[in-house]
C-alpha cells in the first residue's frame, strides 16, 4: 500500500490534505462577479502550508467551473521573466495579437507551454515594443470575453522581476482590469517587497497568515489513513502542534514503522527530520534578537509576560517588538498573557544545536 502522507515541500498532499478556513476565505472572495479583494499575501513559517493554500485556490478556480465561472489561472515562476510568462500564457489561452506587424512581435512562435521556454521575435520595422503594453492589450481582449485572471506566485521576494511585475500589476489595478494576484512568502520577504517605493497596493493588500491545522481534522485523518484508535491518533495530533510539516512527517514515519514499534519509538526520527529539514533553515533566517528571545523560552511550555521581561534583563525594552515579529513569522504563539514556541520540539532544537 502506498504511503498516503508526503513530506515533499511545495507539494500538495493528494490523500491527506486538511482543509483550512484560510483557503475558504480566499475562495469565498472569488465567487462574486466583482471580488472585493484583488490581492492576497499568504505568509507563515516554513512548512506551515502556504504553498498548499495557494495550490488549492488555483485548483478550485481552474476546475470547479460551476462555482467559479470564466477564470484563467496562471501559475508563474518568480525566478524567470514574470511578464514574459504571463504573455505566453495569454497567447496559449487564445488572446494574442494576430497581426504580428502591428505588434512587432511573434509571441506564439516560441511558446512551449508553461513548462518550456518563452521567446519573442521583434519585427524589424518596429522599434517600440513594450512587454507591458503587449500584456495589457491581451488582458483587455480577455476582459472583453468576460474572463477573469488569477496570477499565482509561490515564494515571492524582493527581486528585479517581482518589482517589474508588481509595478505593471499596479497599473492594471488602477485601470480596473479583472486580474487578481495571490502569492506566498516568508514574513520578512513579504515585508521587504511591501516596502518598495510605489508598491502601496501590495503593502495594503490582504494578508493571510497560516494557522495550526485543526486538531480534530488531524486526529480523524490519522485514524482513517493509519487505521489506529482515537487515543493514538489524538496523541499524534497533539505532538505536531498543528504544524503542517510535522503532521505529514509523523504520518510518514508511523506508516513505515515496524509492527513491534510504538509511537514513542519513532519520535526521535521525527525530531531529526524536523531539525535537519526545517528548523535549521528557520533558525538561520532569524535575527540575533529573534534568536535571543526564542532561546529564553525553552525550559517550559509557556511563559508569562513578566517572566520573559525578567529573563531579558536590560533588553526588555525590545520585548513587544520582537514578540510581535516572531508571532507574525509563526514562531511564537500567544494565549491570554502567555507566550510559547509554536513549533513542536523547537525548544529542544535550540537547546541542543544553537
Amino acid at each position: 500500500m502506498q504511503n498516503p502522507f508526503t513530506t515533499t515541500f511545495s507539494k500538495t498532499p493528494e490523500y491527506t490534505y486538511i482543509h483550512t478556513e484560510k483557503t475558504e476565505e480566499i475562495l469565498e472572495n472569488f465567487i462574486y462577479d466583482n471580488p472585493s479583494e484583488s490581492v492576497y499575501k499568504i505568509t507563515g513559517v516554513r512548512g506551515s502550508g502556504k504553498t498548499v493554500i495557494l495550490a488549492k485556490v488555483e485548483e478550485e478556480l481552474r476546475t470547479n467551473e460551476s462555482r467559479y465561472i470564466n477564470w484563467l489561472v496562471f501559475d508563474v515562476n518568480p525566478a524567470r521573466d514574470i511578464l514574459g510568462q504571463i504573455a505566453a500564457m495569454l497567447v496559449k489561452a487564445g488572446f494574442g495579437s494576430q497581426d504580428k506587424k502591428t505588434t512587432g512581435i511573434n509571441l506564439s512562435a516560441t511558446v512551449m507551454g508553461t513548462g518550456g521556454g518563452i521567446g519573442y521575435t521583434a519585427e524589424n520595422n518596429n522599434n517600440f515594443f513594450d512587454i507591458g503594453v503587449e500584456v495589457e492589450t491581451m488582458i483587455q481582449a480577455a476582459q472583453k470575453k468576460g474572463k477573469k485572471i488569477l496570477i499565482g506566485i509561490d515564494e515571492v521576494s524582493k527581486s528585479e522581476e517581482m518589482i517589474k511585475f508588481a509595478s505593471e500589476y499596479g497599473r492594471w489595478l488602477r485601470a480596473g482590469y479583472p486580474v487578481y494576484f495571490v502569492c506566498t512568502g516568508l514574513y520578512e520577504n513579504i515585508q521587504e517587497l511591501s516596502n518598495v517605493k510605489n508598491l502601496t497596493f501590495f503593502r495594503r493588500a490582504a494578508t493571510v497568515k497560516t494557522e495550526p491545522l485543526n486538531m480534530i481534522r488531524m486526529t480523524e485523518m490519522y485514524k482513517s489513513k493509519l487505521d489506529i484508535d482515537s487515543n493514538e491518533a489524538r496523541e499524534m495530533a497533539k505532538i505536531t502542534k498543528g504544524y503542517a510539516y510535522a503532521f505529514q512527517e509523523l504520518g510518514v514515519l508511523y506508516f513505515k514503522k515496524k509492527l513491534d514499534e510504538l509511537l514513542e519509538d519513532i519520535l526521535p526520527k521525527l525530531k531529526a527530520e524536523l531539525f535537519a529539514y526545517s528548523y535549521e533553515k528557520i533558525w538561520e533566517e532569524m535575527t540575533e534578537m529573534d534568536r535571543f528571545l526564542a532561546a529564553l523560552l525553552t525550559e517550559k511550555e509557556e511563559y508569562k509576560r513578566e517572566e520573559v521581561l525578567k529573563l531579558m534583563g536590560e533588553k526588555s525594552g525590545s520585548y513587544s517588538m520582537y514578540r510581535d515579529r516572531l508571532i507574525k513569522r509563526g514562531i511564537l504563539n500567544t494565549r491570554q498573557g502567555y507566550i510559547s514556541l509554536a513549533l513542536p520540539y523547537f525548544g529542544e532544537y535550540i537547546k541542543e544545536y544553537c
